[in-house]
């Protein structure tokens, strides 16, 4: 509920601060002293339009504040979660607006900067006002169906029909999904069969590029090993028959190294210096000659060993090169190629299979759409009930507001297929003939005024408890009427506001006034030449005095007070 109201520089509003209470709360005063500025005021503070007009002449903006205690699971804090608005349990919930001299306009929610749109959006959830000239709330067709469901209808059966209708929308999307994939799949199925033929050919496998170039590297390492192998022998082997090679070169050498020593004899022979160091040369050249042959021997068995295949070579560079032409033809990393063959089997299988699966997810829709359509019926034969339920409740109440001449009616329309949703099959609208022989409209274009507030204030009534919002304000609902007709006015007032409802009505009617459990009274002050709008709640007494002023006008009789008495008697009784 709406707990305070701080207004400053608004129009001929210079400083107020209100503190409203739960229950009725009556706001009177005489014409043209401000009632209306004080609800203009709280529209800024609810989001509504503004102009630099509201902006008292003698100040340079209009500030408004409205505080608002609301349990945390109140839809408000719904909408300000979803943008990040913290709320604190026992906080209240506070709307703030400034407008500028020049018609600017800012807005803050618990003092976080917001705009305008969702200022609005919490509104109203908070507050709904009924008057002359503007509507909110009931008169808005799109509540109608959430009403109405909230007042009769049992929550099973909205749960039922919210599951069945989910899931006959995710069957018709997998179809739709399906039979694209089909299409798709059909006008490319001789480029699909070509592909995978080509890709299977090719049987790409994962991580083969790497592979393929470690074992590139590998072989050409080996043929690289191949090649300085073969160099070093070829050093080793004669190269034509004029040259004998290193080997042969040892053993001529030995042989003529040989004729030099002297030939074995019996008789020692004297020492002869050249021929120790000849055999240290002949030495030496045994020496090379075995180690060359120890060389050959083992160049021979490292060739062995290493003995290159440039037929692997080839077929590996080949298959690399075709796995690269591939990707770049596809337009896809080698290694997703296994992938893409993949991809492009399944739908090319699909394609084979697709009709099979595509009847079979049609016969799952229509089994699907056949069960939602069957809960859907009982939601309608249930909303069809709770219709005429709610006809009766609103009916009862018209006769005593003076609207005994109207017929109220809830009109359940049934929806083309394609409009169906989650909610069920029909669009609810409150209608409303003010007259007989008048054909029933939408509630906002068919009654005046006055006659719709006082058919909101029945629908109010009879669906208190259905709706989230707290505070409801009522602008002149007693235009035109008078005597019986306003007291039965104030009555339900009072009463709608005994069902957890916040109830504000701006009045002229004594009837309604009295009715109250709180009473403020709009009036202006003149200080230092400037006309101001005050408010101030009213005592017993005081109360008891205003109500005779509405009574008997400029001059209160000792009758006025009397019969004033006699009104606030009956609202305690």
């Amino acid at each position: 509920m709406l707990t305070n109201l701080s207004i400053r520089d608004v129009v001929l509003i210079e400083a107020l601060d209100l503190s409203l209470h739960a229950g009725f709360t009556a706001l009177t005063g005489e014409t043209g002293a401000g009632k209306s500025i004080l609800l203009d005021s709280l529209g800024l503070a609810l989001g509504e339009r503004a102009s630099a007009g509201l902006v008292r002449a003698t100040a340079e903006e209009a500030r408004v504040t409205a505080s608002f205690d609301v349990a945390l699971d109140h839809p408000a804090y719904g909408l300000l979660t979803e943008q990040g608005i913290a709320a604190e349990a026992g906080e209240p919930l506070m709307l703030r607006r400034i407008i500028s001299k020049d018609g600017r306009s800012r807005a803050w929610i618990n003092d976080q900067a917001v705009g305008i749109t969702l200022m609005r959006r919490v509104a109203v959830t908070l507050v709904e006002i009924q008057g002359q000239h503007e509507q909110m709330g009931l008169a808005d067709s799109s509540t109608h169906r959430g009403l109405l469901d909230a007042y009769g209808v049992p929550s099973s059966l909205l749960t039922e029909v919210s599951r069945t209708y989910t899931r006959w929308q995710k069957l018709s999307t997998e179809l739709t999904a399906a039979r694209r994939t089909l299409q798709e799949a059909a006008r490319e199925e001789e480029w699909l069969r070509h592909t995978v033929e080509e890709l299977g050919t090719l049987a790409p496998q994962p991580n083969e590029e790497a592979m393929l170039a470690e074992q590139r590297h590998a072989l050409q390492q080996a043929e690289r090993r191949g090649e300085a192998i073969a160099a070093a022998q070829s050093e080793l082997t004669p190269r034509d028959r004029r040259n004998a090679g290193p080997a042969a070169a040892l053993r001529g050498a030995s042989r003529a190294l040989q004729r030099l020593l002297p030939a074995p004899s019996a008789e020692p022979a004297l020492a002869d210096p050249l021929e120790a160091r000849t055999n240290e040369a002949l030495a030496a050249l045994e020496s090379a000659e075995t180690a060359l042959a120890e060389a050959e021997n083992l160049l021979s068995r490292l060739a062995d060993e290493s003995e290159a295949n440039p037929r692997l070579l080839e077929e590996a560079e080949e298959r690399l090169f075709a796995l690269r032409a591939a990707a770049r033809k596809h337009d896809v990393a080698v290694d997703d190629l296994p992938g893409l063959l993949e991809r492009l089997t399944a739908r090319l299988t699909a394609l084979e299979t697709g009709a099979t699966h595509l009847d079979a997810l049609q016969q799952a829709v229509q089994e699907a759409r056949t069960v939602y359509e069957t809960a859907a019926q009982r939601l309608s034969a249930a909303r069809e009930k709770a219709a005429r339920k709610l006809e009766q409740a609103v009916t009862k109440e018209l006769k005593p507001i003076k609207l005994e001449r109207a017929r109220f009616l809830v009109e359940l329309e049934r929806l083309p297929s394609e409009s169906w949703s989650a909610q069920g099959m029909e669009q609810t609208t409150f209608l409303i003939a003010a007259n007989p022989g008048q054909p029933p409209g939408p509630l906002a274009k068919v009654a005046s005024g006055g006659e719709l507030s006082r058919l909101m204030l029945a629908l109010k009534l009879v669906l208190a408890e259905q709706s989230s919002i707290g505070t409801i304000v009522f602008d002149e609902i007693d235009a035109g009427v008078g005597g019986a007709t306003a007291a039965a006015i104030g009555e339900r007032l009072h009463r709608l506001a005994k069902r957890s409802v916040q109830v504000l009505a701006v009045t002229h009617s004594p009837q309604v006034a009295a009715s109250a459990d709180a009473h403020l009274r709009i009036g202006k002050i003149v200080r230092n030449g400037n006309t101001a709008t005050h408010a101030a709640p009213l005592s017993t007494e005081e109360r008891q005095e205003e109500i005779a002023r509405m009574l008997a006008g400029d001059v209160i009789t000792d009758a006025a007070r009397a019969a004033a008495a006699s009104l606030l008697g009956q609202k305690n009784d």
